[in-house]
């Protein structure tokens, strides 16, 4: 055993491990105590800058420590020397971490305060970083921070994504940050996203290129979704409906409000009426209603003129209820405002044609890429979405076997589109009946743009619900919902013309599923055949208590 080295257990080596960490723990925990100390006694010197520096050199990441180094630097004299000494030390910090957010805030600090900052330094170190981790968030957001301070050219930057981009295609953040600097330097159009910025061969050809090389990489798809772009609907009253039997007014807006700021004008007077969402769910809400003082607007022989003021966006709308006229209304159509597709000029259509067939010559080179068809799929819906429905139902089904985990999504996705479309039909058709039914729906959308449709059905598809949202179909008279999955009813809640609810063949199973149809005074009609709830004791006697209007029972 002479002259060998001995081999210590694991037992010895823990415990010298251990003892080790003590030691560096209460020096550490020292020189913490003695900043704190230095701190509260409001010492800012040369020993607390060390101090700091000790501890922050082994953990960048103690902020307390950061704003004291701060609070000493603004106290020092030969201030200069000292932040350029600061910068030193923060780039060795991050060599520690380059994901430390006291490290890139603390240089932030100090770069902003030198009278004469190396900005060109600044860019060369954010360059070194992101060349090491290109997704590195702190990284990019320090360099926005120094582009802005030292006025860098747009597009220098476009450039410095393009050769980011040119040497991984997978940079989201460079495609991100593309998507940040386009608009200033196209500021003629920030919003929408510049569609136009398609046109030219070097920006059309980058995202191109990407997916052409790569069909499967995401990032170059999701800057593409945003370089397409898409209209934003006008903030504005959409529709006011008035109605004298009810003596009612509902008005719907173009996204969910509050009420706050709206107010009734009729006949030049301003009305006192209490304004409520269409669902006790709702604080913001597209559709709200309101009830006039009995005996308002009654009078059928009258001819009344309301206005809608809706003062958040200084804007109003008119509605004239004529003589001898029961209900009436005032609305946008949504063929003339093309809801549900970008405001596109001819121009504009010309590119969005010229792009779709580009990406179906990728398709036909891959065609089983999820991210090629859903492309394709959203080209087709911002050209013509009637004229492309079929095409659009092939590539939704291709979808869904390509792409299995999410084919719930890809449900939905297409249930919108078709509802979108139907929404289409019905306007083109100048009718008040919404029909979808065998369209295989998951989901209901748009509803608030059905507030004046008298007879929907939606038998046939594989709803599960009727949600809250359904609850503005406020001129609903007709409710065909048979031969779905539905079991809740939420949503078919204070319908006040609803007459007729049809459910044959759904999943309602007990009798406080049902429970929201009794806020509906004229309902009469009910159908629950093939209902398990239909199997529940003394379920007739229990309905007629429940609903009392119900005249036309169908179990």
């Amino acid at each position: 055993q002479h002259g060998r080295v001995k081999i210590k257990t694991t037992a010895q080596q823990e415990e010298e491990k251990r003892k080790e960490r003590e030691k560096k723990l209460k020096i550490y925990v020292a020189a913490r105590d003695a900043c704190f100390s230095k701190r509260n006694e409001g010492i800012w010197d040369d020993e607390a800058l060390q101090l700091t520096q000790q501890l922050l050199s082994s953990n960048p990441d103690f902020a307390t420590l950061w704003n004291y180094r701060r609070e000493i630097l603004l106290h020092l004299e030969t201030v200069k020397l000292i932040y350029e000494a600061e910068l030193s030390f923060t780039e060795s910090c991050l060599k520690v971490n380059p994901k430390s957010y006291g490290s890139w805030h603390h240089r932030g600090w100090v770069s902003a305060r030198l009278p004469r900052p190396d900005w060109a330094r600044e860019l060369t170190l954010c360059d070194r970083c992101l060349s090491l981790d290109d997704r590195n968030f702190h990284c990019w957001d320090y360099r926005r921070m120094v582009v802005k301070m030292s006025g860098v050219p747009v597009d220098q930057e476009l450039a410095f994504t393009d050769r980011l981009i040119g040497s991984n295609f997978s940079n989201y953040s460079s495609w991100h940050y593309r998507s940040t600097l386009l608009p200033l330097l196209h500021p003629e159009s920030p919003d929408p996203p510049p569609h136009l910025l398609l046109k030219p061969i070097p920006i059309g050809s980058l995202v191109q290129n990407a997916f052409f090389t790569d069909p499967n990489d995401q990032s170059a798809w999701f800057y593409y979704r945003w370089l397409l772009g898409r209209a934003e609907r006008e903030e504005m009253i959409s529709c006011v409906y008035v109605n004298r039997e009810e003596e009612r007014v509902a008005v719907a807006f173009s996204r969910p409000v509050n009420s706050v700021g709206l107010f009734l004008v009729l006949d030049g007077q301003p009305q006192r009426v209490e304004w409520r969402s269409v669902h006790p769910c709702f604080k913001h809400s597209p559709v709200w209603i309101c009830s006039l003082p009995p005996g308002t607007i009654s009078d059928i022989t009258n001819e009344r003129n309301l206005t809608v003021h809706w003062t958040e966006k200084h804007t109003h709308r008119d509605c004239a209820l004529y003589t001898g006229r029961t209900e009436s209304w005032c609305r946008d159509s949504a063929t003339d405002q093309e809801l549900f597709r970008s405001e596109l000029s001819v121009e504009k259509t010309s590119v969005l044609q010229s792009e779709l067939q580009s990406v179906k010559q990728l398709q036909e080179l891959e065609p089983l890429n999820k991210w090629c068809l859903l492309t394709i799929i959203l080209l087709m819906r911002a050209l013509d979405p009637l004229g492309y429905e079929q095409e659009m139902l092939a590539h939704f089904r291709t979808l869904k076997e390509v792409d299995s985990m999410r084919s719930a999504y890809y449900s939905d996705l297409c249930s919108k589109f078709m509802i979108e479309n139907t929404i289409l039909k019905m306007e083109y058709a100048e009718v008040r009946v919404f029909s979808i039914s065998d369209k295989n729906l998951t989901t209901l959308c748009h509803l608030d743009q059905l507030l004046l449709v008298t007879h929907i059905n939606l038998s046939s598809n594989h709803l599960q619900r009727l949600p809250p949202q359904f609850a503005m179909l406020q001129c609903l008279e007709v409710l065909e919902a048979d031969n779905n999955a539905i079991e809740n009813l939420e949503g078919v809640y204070h319908l006040p013309k609803l007459e007729e609810v049809l459910l044959k063949n759904n999943k309602i199973s007990t009798l406080a599923d049902l429970q929201p149809l009794a806020s509906c005074p004229k309902l009469k009609r009910l159908d629950l055949r093939g209902n398990p709830v239909t199997q529940t004791a003394n379920v007739e006697s229990e309905l007629a208590e429940l609903l009392p209007s119900v005249t036309d029972l169908l179990l």
